[in-house]
């Protein structure tokens, strides 16, 4: 294991940041219908006021990610709503347009055959990006649900063709400040085909689309026994790996909490990041994102659960002798090179991550302090008055 000191253990946790998303605070559902929460957000405000609370908790969490349809109205201001941030300490992230609720993307929305839908799923997805450019945002984050059902419902390379007209058109518009991020998942809802079904087509659209596209990674959209890392070390090596969404699962696309299911995929995952940045002296452009959703657990409780996770297994990697790797790998030491990384991931850092949080002036256990601060308590009591003040009713369909 690498001797590296303490303050270069600092610095790289100092410059590791990773983003919350607003729809992790609300009351989302299963397939199946939602299991609400009294202390769940329900406006933006409560949105960005506990992304707040999480980043003063852990300190490594300073932006939050929205979707465009869910937490902007038409009428509300862009920079407003970055002023609202700014109160809460955070700042606003990626864009995230929604192109699969609304009833005429029934047959998809670029991949769509009727010329309507496709446009306007353009003109939402360059409305995110205004709203992108006015806050700063750096990311438009796309995913979508396209696909089909049956063999024979519609011509898959047309499908293809068209989301490669239309993610060009979309990129054209972005500023040069921002990156495209093009998300891909093997399966559902499209049970026959999916048109984005897995990295390699994304890497192929983004391609077609701009060079500033690249590819998103969901750690739970891949099949059973996928080797996540290897796609993300291929994608490091060719520059198009845009950012990660970070969530665990058992079976599919589970959205559970980062690293509560397989910790070591999360710590192989970072090691791939580690690896690049040794071998070539270049640290990559990646936004780290957390996408979940806590049907079950406390939504501020998961999310600072989740941050915590991300911090230890990044930290861990630090701890890898590259160098010593380099040399067990070019004699084809298979044993001595995988116990320098069992070596790292099984090193219990949270003293130093404790050490490091004090030293920011933050709480050492941001969990245990959230619980004693009493916040969840007194959220549960002022956003139900809110939500009978509002004469909002909760309704158990659908999805968010």
């Amino acid at each position: 294991m690498a001797k590296i000191t303490e303050s270069k253990l600092f610095t790289a946790l100092d410059g590791f940041e990773i983003e919350l998303p607003s729809w992790g605070f609300s009351d989302t559902g299963t397939r199946f219908g939602k299991f609400f929460q009294p202390a769940a957000a329900s406006t933006l405000d409560e949105k960005l006021e506990d992304a707040g609370l999480c980043h003063k908790l852990t300190g490594a969490c300073p932006s939050v990610a929205t979707h465009t349809l869910w937490d902007f109205d038409p009428d509300m201001n862009p920079r407003a709503v970055a002023r609202l941030a700014k109160k809460y300490g955070i700042k606003l992230g990626a864009m995230n347009p929604n192109v699969f609720q609304d009833q005429i993307y029934k047959l998809g929305s670029l991949g769509n055959p009727d010329p309507k839908a496709q446009q306007q799923a353009i003109d939402h997805m360059i409305d995110s990006v205004n709203i992108g450019r006015a806050v700063g945002s750096k990311y438009l984050s796309l995913w979508f649900a396209d696909g089909t059902n049956y063999p024979g419902q519609d011509n898959l390379v047309r499908r293809k063709r068209d989301f490669q007209k239309g993610l060009k058109k979309v990129h054209d518009k972005m500023p040069r400040s921002m990156t495209m991020l093009v998300e891909y998942k093997p399966f559902e809802p499209g049970f026959y085909h999916t048109d984005i079904a897995d990295w390699g087509m994304a890497y192929v659209l983004a391609k077609h689309a701009g060079p500033r596209a690249k590819v998103l990674v969901d750690t739970g959209h891949h099949l059973q026994g996928t080797n996540v890392e290897h796609i993300v070390g291929f994608l490091l090596d060719e520059n198009m790996l845009g950012g990660f969404h970070f969530n665990d699962r058992k079976y599919a696309d589970d959205d559970l909490t980062m690293g509560s299911i397989d910790p070591y995929a999360v710590f192989r995952c970072f090691n791939m990041v580690g690896q690049f940045e040794f071998d070539t002296g270049k640290t990559p452009k990646i936004g780290y994102m957390v996408d979940q959703s806590h049907n079950l657990k406390s939504k501020v409780e998961a999310m600072i659960t989740t941050v915590d996770m991300a911090q230890r297994q990044f930290l861990k990697t630090q701890l890898v002798d590259r160098r010593a790797l380099a040399r067990a790998q070019k004699r084809g030491d298979v044993t001595g090179a995988e116990n320098l990384l069992i070596d790292a991931y099984e090193t219990d850092v949270r003293k130093t991550l404790a050490r490091w949080r004090r030293a920011r002036g933050l709480p050492a256990d941001p969990l245990a302090a959230y619980r004693k601060g009493g916040y969840e308590q007194k959220a549960k009591k002022e956003r139900t008055a809110a939500r009978k003040a509002r004469g909002v009713v909760q309704s158990s369909g659908g999805y968010a």
